[in-house]
């Protein structure tokens, strides 16, 4: 009895300290009409912003929330933002960059991902400016969607590190449901402004960070399965493999290498590629992703015990490749190494790399050749002679000094590599 009486006030407490510590359950951003930041209005409440209006860096950033249950809060703010996108297509070639993000994160206004997103839109909108000059055509508008989701459901320091499994499976059940709708009828609005034959097409291009890369992973797999085999009827050729929009990027994701398994697969079966085939799929992860390599591996060793596993042989090809379920059941996809084709490196004293550069992205990626090495801005990447060197299925390990942690992912360098793939999968 004494034991019971020591013990009831911790439980007690600990019950209510997780009670009272629920992140919200609520939407965000509940006005649905244009707001203009500036320094005497930040449009907190507004799901649809313009910034940096008339400067060479504006941009438009409209934000989607969903719910644990994948379902979209309020259909009404989705729909906003797609009309507002077709007013704008009307008149100008637009450029939409989607970002999902991950755990610990939501779309409330003071998130640090908004933040850091924001930061990145605006170099990319200067970007364009710049690229809209030097090759004497008009600038894309640059628009970018953020989409928000409970990624906390414990905002108690420390008891939310126990929240990571279940915020794994909501990830999956989120991307499987609303956000797949918006990503296909943004795709639809970019292909509907291409069909008009514009001076530069429209593009689209979707990123997911940690958990967020489960939600746009699970939200495009079957997709771009789809899209890679292209099996329409009335095809009167064999081309390029073709992706979702113009190019999905995975940063850290946090799912199992066991589910990527089969697109590696699929892309190993296909002997060689078209000189313009550019990448499609872009997985980074750090090395020093411990969210990722340590903790993630840990809990799946209990969720997998009862599973069965095989090692499978594959040789597609001149390549070959021992995958072990097991191992690739219980590490992500970016931590798994008989998956990874390509190393990311901060610049050293190479010589006689080829350097690519906005001008020659094209160019630089037909003439790749297996085991060699780009600089892409202040970074190398190294092909490690285990895929084709322009299959379109990119599953990169980043060096420490490029991506330090988990959440470290809106780095300089990263993401000059990113614009620079942003600038090779969509250039006419």
């Amino acid at each position: 009895m004494t034991l019971l009486k020591k013990v009831y006030p911790f439980c007690l407490l600990s019950v209510l300290l997780i009670v009272t510590g629920c992140a919200s359950n609520g939407i965000y951003r509940t006005a649905y009409t244009i707001c203009t930041v500036s320094s005497g209005s930040q449009c907190d409440k507004h799901s649809l912003q313009k910034h940096n209006a008339g400067a060479d860096d504006a941009y438009m950033l409209g934000f989607v929330e969903v719910d644990d249950q994948g379902q979209l809060r309020d259909r009404a703010q989705m729909t906003a933002l797609i009309d507002s996108l077709y007013q704008v297509a009307v008149n100008d070639s637009i450029l939409i960059n989607v970002f999902v993000h991950g755990w610990h994160h939501n779309a409330a206004p003071d998130d640090s991902n908004i933040e850091s997103f924001n930061k990145s839109l605006a170099r990319l909108s200067k970007v364009e400016s710049n690229l809209s000059l030097t090759k004497h055509r008009a600038a894309r508008k640059v628009i970018g969607v953020y989409v928000g989701w409970r990624g906390e459901s414990i905002t108690v320091p420390g008891v939310n590190n126990l929240t990571f499994w279940e915020r794994k499976n909501t990830a999956q059940k989120v991307g499987h449901l609303g956000v797949t709708e918006l990503l296909l009828k943004l795709e639809e609005i970019t292909n509907v402004k291409n069909s008009l034959s514009p001076p530069i097409k429209s593009r689209l291009v979707v990123m997911g960070h940690s958990f967020g890369g489960a939600v746009v992973y699970s939200a495009t797999t079957q997709i771009l399965a789809s899209r890679f085999i292209d099996s329409q009827a009335g095809k009167a050729y064999s081309g390029a493999a073709n992706g979702f929009g113009d190019l999905v990027v995975l940063l850290n994701p946090a799912f199992e290498a066991l589910r990527y398994a089969p697109f590696y697969d699929l892309a190993q079966a296909r002997c060689s590629y078209f000189d313009n085939q550019v990448p499609k799929l872009v997985i980074l992860t750090s090395e020093a992703d411990y969210a990722t390599k340590l903790a993630f591996p840990a809990g799946r060793v209990f969720s997998t015990f009862f599973e069965t596993h095989d090692t499978i042989e594959r040789n597609e090809c001149k390549y070959s490749l021992t995958l072990d379920e097991g191992e690739a059941d219980r590490n992500t996809v970016g931590h798994y190494w008989p998956l990874i084709s390509h190393t990311l490196t901060p610049v050293g004293d190479q010589k006689g790399m080829r350097v690519a550069s906005y001008a020659n992205m094209k160019n630089i990626w037909s003439t790749q050749t297996s085991g060699g090495s780009t600089q892409f801005g202040s970074t190398v990447l190294t092909h490690l002679n285990n895929t084709e060197p322009r299959n379109p299925y990119l599953n990169i390990r980043v060096d420490k000094e490029l991506i330090a942690n988990h959440n470290d992912v809106f780095g300089d360098s990263v993401m000059e590599f990113l614009r620079l793939l942003i600038e090779l999968s969509t250039a006419d």
